[in-house]
């Protein structure tokens, strides 16, 4: 009970495991699993105290009821990454997507024709150099393809499929762009701002930065588009 107390909800998927419910199912049985969540390590993405990034205070009040624009968290602290580093919203998946949706390019846009890359198509690949730059292995579902340009829009998702299903490897790629929903911000969205963002299930639980060059009010949240991203 203790160990499951401990996961943290993300549904990353790093551990073998689509979501951390299903982990939690194998803790009582084999304890040991819990070492596979990477999030629990006290030594893979910690800083110390001292280096800490200190934030203002978050605004003590919430935006008027209804207003859809935004809402104030409750502690500074809810808008720092794993590193310290301070970050202006959340960014969430879309309600009928497996996962975030990314608009991306193989660095040679060629692979996508000499893959046959189809809709549906399970792909890993990993983000080099100024789009990102990320450490890990991206894993996803193809949700559209052009042949021609050899952009593709994935929904990123953890590593269970492809190590169970198989996959096409795309290598290396450039992340053009983000989709998505906020729900949560410290601050009001704008066209044409740059902003620090967390996407909600990012791995590392680190934030990256994108311009919004798209904005909508939805039922859902403010469903935006961000490009021109890096880390850091």
């Amino acid at each position: 009970m203790e160990l499951r107390k401990g996961l943290p909800g993300l549904d990353c998927g790093l551990c073998g495991y689509r979501l951390c419910s299903d982990l939690s199912e194998k803790l009582d049985e084999k304890p040991d699993l819990i070492k596979r969540c990477i999030h629990l390590s006290k030594e893979s993405f910690s800083v110390k105290p001292e280096e800490t990034v200190k934030s203002p205070a978050a605004p003590a009040e919430a935006s008027p009821a209804g207003d859809g624009r935004y809402l104030y968290a409750e502690s500074a602290e809810k808008w720092r990454d794993s590193l310290g580093r301070d970050f202006d919203f959340y960014l969430e998946h879309f309600p009928e997507d497996p996962g975030p949706r990314e608009i991306i390019i193989p660095r040679n846009p060629m692979r996508t024709r000499e893959l046959s890359v189809q809709i549906g198509d399970t792909l890993i690949g990993r983000p080099l150099g100024m789009s990102c730059g990320c450490p890990i292995t991206h894993c996803g579902i193809v949700s559209n393809v052009d042949s021609t340009t050899g952009v593709i829009v994935w929904c990123v998702t953890g590593p269970l499929k492809p190590r169970s299903e198989g996959y096409k490897d795309l290598g290396y790629y450039s992340a053009e762009g983000y989709e998505g929903l906020i729900h949560e911000t410290r601050t009001e969205i704008k066209i044409g701002m740059r902003y620090y963002f967390q996407p909600r299930m990012c791995m590392l639980q680190w934030r990256h930065s994108g311009l919004v060059n798209y904005l909508s009010k939805t039922a859902e949240g403010i469903q935006v588009r961000l490009e021109g991203l890096w880390i850091g």
